[in-house]
């Protein structure tokens, strides 16, 4: 199907123009590492669709990952990350992750980061697919937000960083085969385009393309999407995470419930009280993610139940108010003492593996364009994220690709001169659109059809339904975010449940029914751009 280039028509002639030396889109753990990193070498401009603290890193209980503990070694870290990937990881990008991450967990306390300790020594969590206890922890459960307010705390004392809040980037701007900046739009100061030497692309993932999501309303696609228009190629769209446990009170926000639980005691039970676990896999409650949330959804089937139950009973309330202040505050909210009561959870859809295809310094096949954190592919997730690796990437491989951008720009690659841009307006289809029901209907259709279980018939009627919405949709020009980030949920939809489609197979968190075995032909990735759909 065409695509437009541009969501919207402009000429460069008429428009702000901002330069920076390096533009860094979305201030999560990765968008915030990377600028770090280049400031200390470059002017930085740091873009975000949000408040500075908006997106997902604030809300990661868990922790972070990393071989500190006695006994433990890079290489064992290594070996479960390898073996939960199911096949598909870059070896080379894990050893980086495993081996660099050390060095990165103590830089982060040198900024500020004070992590939990018992006595000391680091207090120190085991997670699914673990096989030591090595999940570092800050404030409790409250390891993603004590993480971002002190790296957005540096950020704010940079003098070399500007930061522009609430700023949505429609596009990035190519000219001559090169990435260099990126149109963006601000509500008070309109659109404005933003000429960069490197630009750094660090929006998140895509949560909210699905109904049942821990993720909050940022995470719509933007950043993967933008680079595809702009022919960086894409790569394992088809694999997403879903977190077996989610608070489910219906009419409230899907709110995340640590495994960090889990890895503390807590089981899981179905609505007769049974402890259903040890049924479907021999480490039970701490089996990999994607494991816990295939034999949640078939006890839920069996049972006819809309959900589970954590149950943490056995500990005391003054232990889960310490250690588990989010969750305690959280449940306490809908009268629920966890001390006491067991917690209804459901899986959810909670990280984007797959992304914009980058190798080691973060460099995507698009020149000048980076990319890091949950909008990236770097290859360390394979076809399945350890759990507690998703904050630790963002620090390693947010730091790589600052330190490659500011690298590039001391080399010399400034701004090249850029000739008048145009994009020429489009004539709508369609005169009026519903932009929330198409949204929802979008939603629906993809936690029903490519969400934890998925077969070729219900895949197939999702991809003829989504390219449907598409022809009428692409074509027009929207003045707002809520239509921009329609246009580009509906493309990246597209791609993975098109990616969803061809893989036969199950690998990861990539589950079919009617194809439930890994398959040895399908090891390996599939990569698209907007030129053309490869396999590789």
């Amino acid at each position: 199907m065409n695509l437009r280039r541009y969501l919207i028509h402009f000429s460069s002639r008429n428009l702000p123009q901002v330069f920076t030396d390096v533009l860094v889109l979305g201030s999560g753990v990765a968008g915030l590492s990377a600028a770090l990193e280049a400031s200390e070498r470059c002017d930085v401009l740091l873009a975000t669709k949000g408040d500075l603290m908006d997106g997902c890193t604030g809300q990661a209980q868990g922790g972070i990952a990393c071989a500190l503990g006695e006994g433990d070694t890079p290489a064992q870290h290594f070996e479960d990350t390898v073996n939960v990937g199911a096949g598909l990881c870059d070896e080379e990008a894990v050893r980086i992750l495993t081996e660099e991450a050390p060095a990165r967990l103590r830089q982060l306390m040198e900024l500020g980061v004070r992590f939990d300790r018992d006595g000391d020594s680091f207090s120190m969590a085991r997670e699914g697919g673990h096989r030591r206890a090595r999940i570092l922890h800050a404030r409790g459960d409250a390891t993603g937000a004590a993480v971002e307010s002190t790296l957005a705390a540096r950020i704010r004392e940079r003098p070399a960083v500007r930061v522009l809040e609430k700023t949505f980037c429609i596009d990035l701007i190519t000219f001559e085969g090169e990435c260099r900046g990126a149109l963006i739009w601000h509500p008070v100061h309109g659109l404005m385009m933003v000429q960069a030497a490197q630009t750094v692309l660090a929006t998140g993932g895509c949560g909210r393309l699905f109904r049942e999501t821990t993720n909050p309303p940022v995470a719509t696609g933007d950043g993967a999407a933008t680079a595809y228009r702009a022919g960086a190629a894409l790569r394992d769209l088809e694999f997403v995470q879903f977190h077996p446990t989610v608070l489910y009170v219906p009419g409230a926000a899907r709110s995340l419930i640590t495994e960090s639980l889990r890895g503390d005691g807590a089981l899981l039970r179905n609505r007769d009280g049974e402890r259903f676990m040890p049924r479907y896999h021999p480490d039970a409650e701490l089996a990999p993610r994607d494991t816990v949330s295939r034999c949640i959804a078939e006890e839920m089937k069996r049972t006819g139940h809309t959900h589970v139950y954590v149950d943490v009973r056995h500990k005391s309330r003054a232990y889960l108010r310490e250690r588990f202040p989010t969750i305690t505050e959280l449940c306490d909210r809908f009268g629920l003492d966890i001390s006491k009561d067991l917690i209804p959870v459901r899986p959810a859809a909670h990280y984007q593996i797959g992304g914009v295809a980058v190798d080691a310094m973060g460099r995507s096949t698009l020149p000048g364009l980076l990319a890091c954190g949950e909008a990236a592919s770097t290859g360390v997730h394979g076809a399945n994220r350890l759990g507690s690796n998703s904050l630790l990437e963002g620090v390693v491989y947010g730091r790589r690709c600052g330190a490659q951008a500011a690298e590039a720009c001391r080399s010399g690659k400034k701004w090249p001169a850029m000739k008048e841009m145009t994009s020429a307006p489009y004539e709508p289809a369609y005169s009026r659109l519903n932009i929330e029901d198409v949204s929802n209907s979008l939603r629906s259709l993809m936690w029903r059809s490519a969400g934890v279980e998925r077969d070729g018939e219900g895949l197939a009627e999702a991809l003829e339904t989504i390219t449907f919405w598409c022809h009428y949709v692409a074509d027009r020009e929207f003045k707002g975010p809520a239509g921009w980030e329609l246009q580009n949920m509906l493309t990246l939809g597209r791609l993975m449940v098109s990616g969803a489609k061809e893989r036969e197979e199950s690998r990861g968190a990539h589950f079919r029914s009617d194809f439930p075995k890994p398959d040895e032909a399908w090891r390996r990735h599939i990569v698209v751009t907007n030129a053309a759909e490869r396999m590789v």
